[in-house]
């Protein structure tokens, strides 16, 4: 069973990787779009569902492993995906090129760094309890 640390590392590091490395590659490549018939899925939308199929594990099981070790790696992933696009659809038209735009770029980084302190405080009181 991992500990706390390592799920808070797991979570946090996915979170960023999986952000920088979608924002570089939209970056250099803006009209990249996962279209299913006349549907245009945000990956907002992808990552809700990576956090629903990895977070119900790690709240309702006692995960042992590499089971945990995915579920929390899986949960960073969806959180990087949801939050990248949340300043995105609510402040823009949703365009391919409003994502590339500095309220669409600085919003995701506000709300990327505060979830990122957010789990650091989470750590630190946790830390604190044991």
């Amino acid at each position: 069973m991992l500990n706390a640390n390592k799920r808070a590392l797991l979570i946090l590091f996915s979170m960023l990787l999986t952000y920088s490395i979608l924002r570089v590659y939209l970056y250099f490549s803006p009209n990249t779009n996962f279209d299913i018939g006349p549907y245009n899925i945000h990956h907002l939308y992808t990552g809700i569902l990576l956090m629903v199929i990895f977070a119900l594990p790690l709240i309702l099981f006692s995960n042992r492993g590499h089971a945990e070790t995915i579920n929390s790696i899986g949960f960073g992933s969806g959180l990087g995906l949801t939050l990248d696009e949340w300043v995105y659809l609510i402040a823009t038209d949703g365009s391919d090129k409003s994502y590339l735009a500095p309220v669409s770029f600085w919003g995701s980084v506000i709300i990327i760094s505060l979830t990122s302190i957010y789990i650091v405080i989470l750590w630190l009181v946790k830390r604190g309890r044991t």
